[in-house]
């Protein structure tokens, strides 16, 4: 047996991770996560911390899928504006949701240093702007985030943000100290082994084919099953049809990165000052940071389609190119995507099945900070407070349309307006 991981920057820089056996025969336990990524082994910590029996399944291994894979960004609140969510949710429970927003932020640092999680973890981020329409928009971002109580973000101008970042294409941009990035398969498995050293009990290669409901759930793979009190779903974009009643809720979203050579201690520091993360603004935006040992990690374009990029490497340079020309001498040495889940109204989708099954996905490109808080309010709601968790459900979410087989095309194409929009 071995990891089986895509090809990517991270799984050639991931820290020793155990092999872990399939699941066989019959198993009993309190709860049954299903889904071995940020959201699941949170969870999964979570629930080992209070005293239950957790066994974790996953259908490949621990971080295969978007938690392996991503930018690694860490962003404060959703992907909607805090007053947006006053207008949908009212005051009283979008607060409620920005202060929990805000907790996931230290929630996420918390973790990586109570169990000693070494992921490149570093502080900072911008949100830039490359069209004049958008300088308006980042002051509204910056005042938004005030109207929330969220204090100590900075709104730099054309000369100050070309300080700080080395292209010329950036007129302004918001930079907010307690942001960051780090190694996202790497927090993942840190994640894992802290639950595991919580109790946890971890099955890779032992995809979910069925789940009964009820007071005395089941859960089935091809080889085992395992009888359980509750059931915690945490498989976001890779729900693959699992419950077909909340995967109409989500779509799976491929998007893509590129790790250059390694940049000397000064070329990184010239090009991004102070190893901050950056994402612009557009709709299908671009997003970049340094990894550990200084390689820049360039994403962006989306895939509603389901089919990646012929070559993502030169797609990507070619858009990195864009942005810093001066990069045309940089190799790349990797190249990968994976799917992220939106949802209609880009807020998480958190809610029960049944009276035993809960579920968080949906996260809409704010994963890194969210689900770790979504592991812990999964973890609260079963140790009999719901309370928060319930702030989450009552947000309202639409199916996408189309149906399974005609959602992708009709997104697509609605998504041809806001491609065409950024070029504007």
């Amino acid at each position: 047996m071995s990891h089986d991981h895509i090809n990517s920057y991270y799984s050639a820089s991931m820290n020793p991770a155990p092999l872990r056996p399939t699941l066989e025969g019959e198993h009993d336990c309190d709860v049954c996560v299903v889904g071995g990524g940020m959201t699941g082994t949170s969870a999964a910590l979570h629930l080992a911390e209070k005293g239950y029996r957790v066994i974790l399944l996953e259908g490949n291994c621990i971080s295969w899928g978007a938690s392996g894979r991503s930018g690694g960004q860490m962003i404060i609140g959703y992907n909607q504006s805090y007053q947006d969510m006053i207008k949908m949710l009212g005051r009283d429970d979008a607060q409620k949701l920005w202060t929990m927003g805000e907790e996931a932020m230290d929630l996420a640092r918390d973790t990586i240093a109570k169990h000693n999680i070494e992921c490149d973890l570093a502080s900072g981020h911008y949100h830039v702007a490359t069209k004049q329409r958008h300088i308006d928009d980042l002051q509204e971002y910056a005042d938004d985030l005030e109207s929330a109580g969220y204090k100590g973000c900075e709104l730099l101008d054309r000369t100050a943000i070309r300080t700080k970042i080395a292209s010329d294409r950036y007129l302004a941009g918001v930079f907010d100290p307690r942001g960051g990035h780090l190694h996202p398969l790497n927090y993942t498995l840190g994640l894992a082994s802290a639950a595991e050293n919580a109790g946890a009990v971890i099955y890779e290669n032992s995809r979910v084919i069925k789940i009964t409901h009820g007071s005395s759930p089941r859960v089935y793979t091809d080889k085992g099953t395992v009888r359980c009190k509750h059931v915690a779903l945490c498989a976001n974009a890779y729900l693959d049809g699992l419950e077909q009643q909340i995967d109409r809720k989500i779509m799976p979203v491929g998007t893509y990165i590129l790790a250059t050579d390694p940049f000397s201690k000064e070329e990184a520091e010239e090009l991004i000052s102070g190893n901050a993360a950056v994402a612009d603004i557009l709709f299908v935006l671009n997003y970049y940071r340094f990894s550990g040992d200084r390689r820049l990690l360039f994403g962006g374009k989306v895939s509603y389609s389901g089919k990646d990029p012929a070559d993502i490497g030169r797609a990507m340079q070619k858009t990195m190119l864009e942005y810093f020309p001066q990069l045309a001498h940089k190799k790349v040495d990797y190249a990968w995507g994976g799917n992220v889940a939106i949802t209609v109204n880009r807020l998480p989708h958190f809610g029960k099945i049944s009276s035993s099954t809960y579920f968080a996905h949906g996260f809409s490109g704010h994963g890194v900070v969210l689900t770790g808080l979504a592991g812990k309010l999964i973890a609260e709601s079963i140790a009999g407070d719901a309370e928060r968790f319930d702030v989450f459900a009552r947000i309202p979410h639409r199916t996408f349309p189309g149906g399974k087989l005609m959602r992708t095309p009709a997104l697509a194409l609605a998504m041809t307006y806001y491609r065409l929009r950024d070029l504007l």
